[in-house]
């Protein structure tokens, strides 16, 4: 029987399905809707903020900042390959290359080079060909045949001026941009860049499974950005992770996309990625990191050193070479096989450069980009300018930085500085023992030309990183680099035959042989105050020469021979030489004023330029973006003292660095060029000195104003001399003579046990110093009772006449103490206390008719004058 089954009827249920259908598909067009719109809303507004954003360049054109002009004169060690390659650094091209550089072009071969200067050149546009011989320069010749002594190569660029947030940048087109550099960027980073259309869905797909798989977006470990989105990310957005920032980003990735090809963003993003920290700097920028770390200019990158920056962008500061190579290398090495895989190398180019060594920069931030200078600079064009947008407009900026010094001036501050880190550590170690945490100084060098005021090289500070601060124009006590003005003042008086008097009732003319009292005094002054200083080394007196006071820093002496000038104008001539803080005490004498190591390097000019100051000076000249020239400088100078006052003080203080000076350290070091110098010692320690061509002050002291307890001459002299050392192995400044005596002063040699003149019977016991003529002295050691009057002082019958040597009886001094010693055996020193020294014991004073004027004149006295036995200094 057949079986019937009813089935339930649907036509009831048909309205209610189409009214859900219906529903829903309101509910999705609403909503599509709804998306679409707030789409469209943040499409138009980021598009908006895109177009505004374009509407000025995408990155500030920063103000440029240039050295020094660099200097080929004929007979320099130089050849034709290395003026070449200075100048293909400074923006020239050969003749040869298919584009020439506005800035200048060459031709060169083996025996000369031509160098032809464009106009947007420094310098006028003069060609000049210089021809080389056996490593020299041989020959400078102009275009029109005349021979020239000199040839200035076009400044070197330091480095860019940093924006405000301390970013820096060298902008860098595509067609710059090294060979390997742009694959292996694309291999690691963003494979199918030039495929796809901004965003790489299946690379976000995959990084979005990784997501899930990782927890969520939080916990990611891939990322689906392309090049196109880390570049809109960088420009528009923060860095924080979530939905609605990567959907602004894919947004603003489309508008990029629609408005610039693959190279124009690609050029983009090379300018914009970061790239680690250099210091206090942002390195931002291909262009900036090859210099930074590889001291190079982009486009000669090689393989290896583009596979190692492509490698840095997944992490710079975790990936950066210089504080983790071996992560850096790893990462390298990841590159390199993801350019295999992406078929840009060969496996063999890749083992290749895997093989190769990482080659960094030798110099660090602070030697190759003078970032204390460079802030200075900055300071001084704000101040000229007055435009807060000055640093926008791509100027030039040429300074007066010398390159090769500076990196010399940076690695004599790194080793000096280890050195006095052991000497700290040696004198604090009980301290460190205990936990108590130990203080270690901080450090400036200023190196100047002496005779053009040029700052050559300048360091502000140990480590720019760690503190900005610029030590080079910090206030601090200069200490005993204050006293050769001490002795220009004395000399001043001597230039003018003014007799000065000494505290045991003598007077005379000052010389470095004129003895001062060196016992340990108290000093009035003011409204009833007194100063009772010490000498450093505890060596107390009755007497030394001048000359030994200055060579041994001996603080009693050297005020004793301010009071006898006059503080007021010892304190006048400094504030003339540019210590403007220098007052009318006696601790002006010792320095216990103020001055910037800056400051004194300007000072100290008035001795090695032949007693005129000159202003130290950085900027040269500010031009536009096109090399037009807005502002030029000139060095600002002013007579001080007489050239015999200054070649006078410089002799003294050339005393300083042999024998037992304060400065005879810097001898050991092997330097052993001409110079003078000056050691000080305060809280701080100081080393000031200079050779014919070259004048460097150095300052070691801690931040906090405590005392060192550091000696100038072991702090602050190794890294002078090691500056000195470094700085004359340098051609232009190889060439230093001895300083030359100007006419009216003499040089003679003098027996250090008398003091007076050496002759045959004293050959091996005498030393050269210096005096204005008719001051020095005419007897000999072997005739100590000449007439050692000078010719002041026979004219007008003043002085002390020649002392019967009958009557001197014998008394010894020790140098090493304040009391009279027994008599020692070692041969005597030049310029210390003799050993065995004359008593000086003047007989009684009787009456004596005075000479007139005419006895005077010619020496006559009456026949009843008899000659009185004085004192004379003996050392």
């Amino acid at each position: 029987m057949a079986i019937r089954i009813a089935l339930p009827r649907t036509g009831a249920s048909r309205p209610g399905l189409h009214r859900l259908l219906a529903v829903v598909l309101v509910a999705v067009v609403t909503i599509a809707l709804a998306g679409a719109a707030v789409f469209g809303y943040y499409f138009h507004k980021y598009g908006q903020i895109v177009d505004q954003r374009l509407e000025k360049p995408l990155f500030v054109s920063t103000a440029q900042i240039y050295a020094a002009a660099r200097q080929v004169r004929t007979g320099q060690r130089l050849t034709a390959a290395v003026v070449a390659q200075q100048l293909r650094t400074a923006g020239y091209t050969d003749d040869s290359d298919s584009a020439k550089s506005e800035r200048g072009t060459f031709s060169a071969n083996q025996e000369s080079i031509t160098i032809r200067p464009g106009p947007q050149s420094f310098h006028a546009p003069e060609a000049a060909t210089i021809t080389f011989d056996g490593g020299k320069v041989q020959q400078i010749t102009a275009t029109n045949g005349e021979q020239l002594a000199s040839y200035a190569l076009e400044p070197l660029l330091i480095t860019g001026l940093s924006d405000e947030t301390r970013t820096k940048r060298h902008l860098v087109t595509y067609q710059e941009l090294p060979q390997y550099l742009v694959p292996a960027v694309t291999a690691i980073e963003d494979r199918r860049f030039f495929a796809h259309g901004g965003v790489d869905y299946i690379r976000m797909v995959g990084a979005a499974r990784a997501d899930l798989l990782h927890h969520g977006y939080h916990g990611s470990t891939e990322g689906g950005s392309t090049l196109t989105m880390q570049l809109a990310r960088g420009f528009f957005l923060s860095p924080a992770k979530h939905i609605k920032r990567k959907l602004l980003e894919i947004m603003i990735t489309w508008h990029l996309e629609s408005r610039f090809n693959k190279q124009q963003i690609f050029q983009m993003y090379a300018n914009e990625i970061p790239l680690g920290q250099a210091g206090s700097f942002a390195i931002n920028g291909f262009g900036e990191a090859a210099q930074t770390y590889f001291g190079k200019d982009v486009s000669k990158l090689n393989l290896p050193e583009c596979a190692l920056l492509a490698g840095m962008i997944q992490s710079p500061s975790r990936l950066n070479p210089m504080r983790h190579p071996v992560r850096a290398v790893e990462r390298r090495n990841v590159v390199l096989d993801a350019m295999v895989e992406a078929g840009a190398i060969s496996k063999e180019q890749a083992e290749e450069a895997k093989a190769s060594p990482l080659r960094l920069a030798s110099q660090s931030v602070q030697q190759n980009q003078a970032p204390y200078f460079v802030d200075l600079v900055r300071d001084q064009v704000a101040a000229k300018l007055g435009d807060s947008n000055w640093n926008q407009e791509g100027l030039r900026i040429y300074t007066s930085l010398d390159p090769q010094l500076q990196e010399a001036a940076s690695a004599a501050v790194e080793a000096g500085m280890k050195h006095v880190d052991e000497l700290v550590d040696h004198l604090h170690a009980k301290d460190a023992a205990a936990g108590t945490p130990i203080t270690y100084p901080q450090v400036a060098l200023i190196a100047l030309d002496p005779h053009t005021g040029q700052v050559l090289a300048l360091v502000g500070g140990r480590n720019y990183g760690q503190s900005q601060l610029n030590h080079a124009t910090s206030h601090r006590p200069t200490g005993s680099i204050f006293k050769p003005f001490v002795y220009a003042s004395a000399f001043n008086s001597s230039l003018a035959g003014t007799e000065l008097a000494n505290t045991d009732g003598t007077t005379g003319v000052f010389t470095q042989v004129m003895m001062l009292p060196n016992e340990q005094q108290t000093f009035n002054y003011g409204n009833g105050q007194t100063y009772t200083p010490r000498n450093f080394h505890g060596e107390y007196t009755d007497e030394v020469t001048a000359q030994f006071a200055l060579k041994r820093s001996m603080n009693n002496a050297t005020i004793a021979l301010g009071q006898m000038v006059g503080f007021g104008n010892v304190a006048a001539l400094a504030r003339d030489a540019g210590i403007i803080s220098a007052r009318a005490t006696p601790a002006v004498a010792l320095g216990s004023y103020d001055a910037t190591p800056l400051e004194m390097a300007g000072a100290y000019t008035v001795f090695a330029n032949n007693g005129t100051a000159i202003k130290p000076w950085m900027l040269a000249s500010i031009r536009s973006a096109n090399g037009d020239p807005l502002q030029d400088f000139t060095a600002q100078t002013h007579p001080v003292l007489d050239p015999r006052v200054a070649y006078l003080t410089t002799n003294m203080m050339q005393a300083v660095l042999s024998g037992n000076g304060t400065g005879a350290g810097v001898r050991a070091m092997g330097f052993s060029a001409p110079a003078a110098g000056k050691t000080g010692t305060s809280r701080d320690a100081w080393f000031a000195g200079y050779t014919s061509n070259l004048l460097c002050i150095i300052w070691v002291g801690n931040d906090d104003y405590s005392d060192i307890k550091l000696q100038g001459a072991d702090a602050a002299g190794p890294i002078w001399g090691e500056f000195m050392k470094r700085a004359v192995a340098l051609p232009q400044y190889s060439d230093t003579h001895d300083f030359a005596p100007p006419s009216g002063v003499s040089l003679v040699r003098l027996d250090k046990a008398t003091n007076l003149l050496a002759d045959a019977s004293c050959p091996d016991n005498n030393y050269t110093a210096a005096f204005l003529d008719g001051t020095q002295p005419t007897g000999t050691c072997d005739a100590p009772g000449n007439d050692q009057r000078n010719i002041f002082q026979k004219l007008f019958g003043i002085g002390h006449e020649p002392q019967n040597p009958q009557q001197q009886q014998p008394v010894t001094a020790n140098p090493q103490g304040p009391q009279a010693a027994q008599p020692q055996q070692q041969p005597p020193v030049p310029g210390a206390p003799a050993t065995t020294e004359p008593a000086l014991q003047p007989a009684e004073p009787t009456q004596e008719k005075k000479p007139g004027f005419f006895g005077k004149l010619f020496g006559h006295k009456p026949k009843d004058a008899q000659p009185q036995p004085q004192p004379q200094p003996q050392e």
